[in-house]
Parts: C-alpha cells; sequence; structure tokens
C-alpha cells in the first residue's frame, strides 16, 4: 500500500472514542460529536413537545362511556413520564436517536372509539394489551411477517385516513365546523362556526393560529408547530385579559397562580388488564377488532419512522437493514405498555426525531437529552394546562396535512389498490371512526382482488382479517341470528 493510500485510509476513519460514553454510544464511530448530540437532542423535543399540550387535549376533552372525563394536570405528568423514560430507554437499548411519546392517532382512537365504549381503565387496558401483543409480535418475528401481508398502499392510506380524522378534530375542537343543532330542516350535517359564520375572539385564536401554524410550516422552521402553540396561547391570555371572553371551551388561558408544580402521578397504574373483555354491551369480538386497530396503527407507524430515520441518519448497513432494529422494536413495543399502563395512550416512535437527525444527531445520546427536558416537563404542570383548545388545535390541522402527504405515494391508476385506498381514507373522517376506515378498505380489497382473479395475490392474514370485520359491520343481525341479547 502506498504512503498516499495509508494517509487516505486513516483521514477516512473515525476518530478513536473520547472516553466509555463515546464508546458505548458510539459517538465518534458514526461521524457524531457530544454538540451535535445535544443540538439534536433539543432540536427533537422542541419539534414534538407539542404532545405534552394535545394529548391532555385529546384524552381530557372525551368522555368514556360513564360519562368520566381524565384530569388534564394528571394526563401531562402521565405523558411527560412516559415520554421521558422510553425515550432514554430507547437511546440506551437501541442506540438510535429516535424519540418517543403517546401517539398522535393512536390517542384519537382511544378517546373517540374506545372509550365511548368502556371506562377508561378497560381502555387503557387494551393499549397494555396491544402493547403485549406486540412485543409477543417481535420476539416470534411475526411483526414483519404481518406487515409484508398487508399492501403498501393500504397503510399509506390508513395514515392519510388518520390524518384527515385529527384535522376534522381539530376543526371541531376549536369550533370552527360544528353539528346543526336541528338538522330535521336540512340535510347539511355540519356548519361553519357555530351558527354558519364565524364569531368571536377564541374563533380568531384559531384562524390566525392555523394561518402561522402552515407559514411556519411552509418555510420549513424546525418546532413550527411548539412555536404556534405557544405564541397563540399567549396572543390568547392577552385577549382573554383585556376582552374577558367566556366561550373558550374546555380550558380558559390564564396566567396561572405558580408555573411550577409537584407532579400529579394519580393516573400511574390506573388501568384494568381484561376489563374491556367483560365490559357489558361490548362484544369480544368489537374488542378483539379494537385491539387490532391499535396494532396496525402503532407498529406500522413505527416501522416505517424506524426505517426513514435510520435512512436520513445514514445508519442502514449495506443490506439496507436498521441497527439493532430487534432491540428498537422490543422498545417501541414496551413504550405502548408503558403508555397504557400510565393511562397517557399508547406511546411510539417519532418522525419528529427527523429534526434532530437533521441538526446532527446520530446516537441515542441525544435521546439522554431529549428525555432529560420531558423529565423536566414534570414539574411545569400548571403552565401546559392554560393552553385553550383554539391554540392547540391548529396544530392537528397541521399534523393532518403532514400525514395527507402520503397519499401521492399511492398508485391512483389501478384500480384494486386505488378504491380501497380510497374507502380507507374517506371512511374515517366520514363516519368518525378509524376502524371503519380501516375495515372497509380492508373488505375491499379481498372482494375487488377476488372478482379480478386476483384472489392468490391475497395473503390470508388479510383474509382472516376481513373475515372479521364482515362479522363486525354486520353484528347487529350476527347477534340476532345467534340470540345474543
Amino acid at each position: 500500500m502506498s504512503d498516499l493510500q495509508k494517509v487516505t485510509d486513516r483521514s477516512s476513519a473515525p476518530p478513536p472514542a473520547a472516553n466509555g460514553v463515546d464508546r458505548f454510544f458510539r459517538i465518534s464511530a458514526r461521524g457524531s460529536t457530544f454538540g451535535r448530540e445535544i443540538r439534536g437532542g433539543l432540536a427533537t423535543f422542541f419539534t414534538m413537545a407539542y404532545i405534552l399540550v394535545l394529548n391532555p387535549i385529546i384524552l381530557g376533552g372525551a368522555e368514556d362511556k360513564y360519562g368520566e372525563r381524565l384530569d388534564p394536570a394528571q394526563l401531562t405528568t402521565a405523558t411527560a413520564l412516559v415520554a421521558a423514560v422510553m425515550t432514554v430507554v430507547m437511546g440506551v437499548g437501541g442506540n438510535l436517536p429516535l424519540a418517543l411519546a403517546a401517539g398522535l392517532g393512536l390517542n384519537a382512537v382511544v378517546a373517540f372509539q374506545i372509550a365511548p365504549l368502556m371506562s377508561w381503565e378497560d381502555a387503557m387496558g387494551l393499549i397494555v394489551v396491544e402493547g403485549l401483543l406486540i412485543c409477543v409480535l417481535v420476539v416470534t418475528g411475526l411483526r414483519e411477517a404481518v406487515m409484508h401481508a398487508i399492501p403498501q398502499a393500504l397503510k399509506q392510506a390508513i395514515g392519510v385516513g388518520i390524518g384527515l380524522f385529527i384535522a376534522f378534530i381539530g376543526f371541531v375542537d376549536a369550533g370552527f365546523v360544528s353539528r346543526i343543532p336541528d338538522a330535521a330542516n336540512t340535510t347539511v350535517p355540519v356548519q361553519l362556526g357555530g351558527s354558519g359564520t364565524l364569531t368571536g375572539w377564541p374563533m380568531l385564536v384559531f384562524c390566525l393560529g392555523v394561518l402561522l401554524t402552515v407559514a411556519l410550516l411552509a418555510r420549513r422552521v424546525r418546532g413550527a408547530i411548539l412555536i404556534s402553540i405557544v405564541a397563540m396561547t399567549l396572543v390568547a391570555i392577552v385577549v382573554n385579559s383585556l376582552a374577558d371572553v367566556e366561550n373558550w371551551g374546555l380550558t380558559t388561558p390564564a396566567w396561572p397562580d405558580r408555573v411550577v408544580a409537584a407532579p400529579d402521578f394519580g393516573l400511574i397504574g390506573d388501568f384494568d388488564l381484561f376489563g374491556a373483555f367483560g365490559e357489558p354491551g361490548v362484544g369480544v369480538i368489537t374488542v378483539v377488532l379494537l385491539v387490532f386497530t391499535l396494532i396496525l396503527s402503532d407498529f406500522f407507524d413505527t416501522m416505517g419512522t424506524v426505517v426513514g430515520i435510520s435512512t436520513e441518519a445514514g445508519l442502514l448497513d449495506q443490506d439496507g437493514k436498521v441497527p439493532n432494529l430487534g432491540r428498537v422494536l422490543l422498545v417501541d413495543g414496551a413504550a405502548a405498555v408503558a403508555g397504557g399502563a400510565a393511562s397517557a395512550s399508547s406511546a411510539t416512535s417519532y418522525i419528529e426525531s427527523a429534526a434532530g437527525v437533521g441538526e446532527g444527531a446520530r446516537t441515542g445520546f441525544s435521546n439522554l437529552v431529549t428525555g432529560g427536558l420531558f423529565a423536566l416537563a414534570l414539574f411545569l404542570t400548571p403552565l401546559l394546562t392554560i393552553v385553550p383548545l383554539q391554540a392547540a388545535a391548529p396544530a392537528l390541522v397541521a399534523v393532518g396535512f403532514l400525514m395527507m402527504t402520503q397519499v401521492k405515494q399511492i398508485d391512483w391508476d389501478r384500480y384494486d389498490i386505488a378504491v380501497p385506498a380510497f374507502l380507507t381514507i374517506a371512511v374515517m373522517p366520514f363516519t368518525y371512526s378509524i376502524t371503519n376506515g380501516i375495515g372497509a378498505g380492508f373488505v375491499a380489497y379481498v372482494v375487488i382482488k377476488t372478482v379480478l382473479g386476483k384472489a392468490k395475490e391475497v395473503h390470508w392474514l388479510l383474509w382472516g382479517t376481513a373475515a372479521l370485520f364482515l362479522v363486525y359491520f354486520a353484528i347487529d343481525p350476527v347477534e340476532q341470528v345467534l340470540g345474543v341479547q
């Protein structure tokens, strides 16, 4: 080997590890530095910290079957605790710059699909069951097998449908869209504002918030969603102090008597593992399909996020595989268990971790920074619970847009793909049900493939799932035939 080649090899080789922490996280080996990892951890936190506001609003704004609501302050504590612990665990166990927190979309399933059928304790028990099943799928290797059974277009359609559903929830929560009180004289089910027009200071805050959020996103500003929430909350506080507005909804934007408070862990451990299966009026088939919906939404989002973050960070190996994939997926499953056990809904990997990668993060060390900031947020609950729906709902609209962008990846020229994808996307917001959308898409996919003579292309897992959904949609006549009361 020539001297020039030796010099080139030495210059391209990663520098030696500076200390034990460097060696453990392979910071230098992956071409990163402690400074980049710290900046990356900060960027990730500030791009996903909105979940500390949105998760309590989504879960706290819904009632369970018995009319009970979860306490927003306790939800904030639970959300921050799960995000802090599981983000650190992912950093240490998976060594990826991949943060975790309560999943948007998944919390909507819990709040608006599951809770109305049972108690909060039973609903959170289903989240724990879902997480445990995901862990089993990871250990047995079945997670990848199930993923391969679902056509990519349907996975994308599920994400798009959830995006539209979340955006619709944002419009409704803010009062931008409302149900017509007396719909007997009209075929229109909803209207603009509360009376067909937009009125009031809170509505102005929401509209300005949407414009600010989309403007910041268009400018590619890191932390756009969080910046918008903070800015419009401050505007709402000023407006409320000057105009003494009374129609903010669940949360009135007023500066708290104190900013720092001891965290309230009242919701931790408040779940019933198998209570849903004995819930009056809820059949076992319905419970099974709900768990399936949670699993489907959870681990497909995770697979896409893990691969996307690893690719952007340049961490895929020569075969295109993610390093430590088994451990990463196991931690993600454990995060779902932790989220349910803490009543914070299922926790999952966040695509916002890409912001940290953009700042240079390449290892799990950045997660220590992100997790530490979530831990600090545990003591700032009074400050985080003054955000009105009108300031936070624009984030739901923005997240809906971001999830909607996946629609371009669907082949709309193939009817055997396009029709099931369309039904998945449309049925979710139009029936206010994520489960219904997934079921409609799966059944349509199996039927269309069959009539086109392509039944062999349908994986047996899809046949079984479609059959379950047929029973789900026809549950009333099925129960009548079986004599079930």
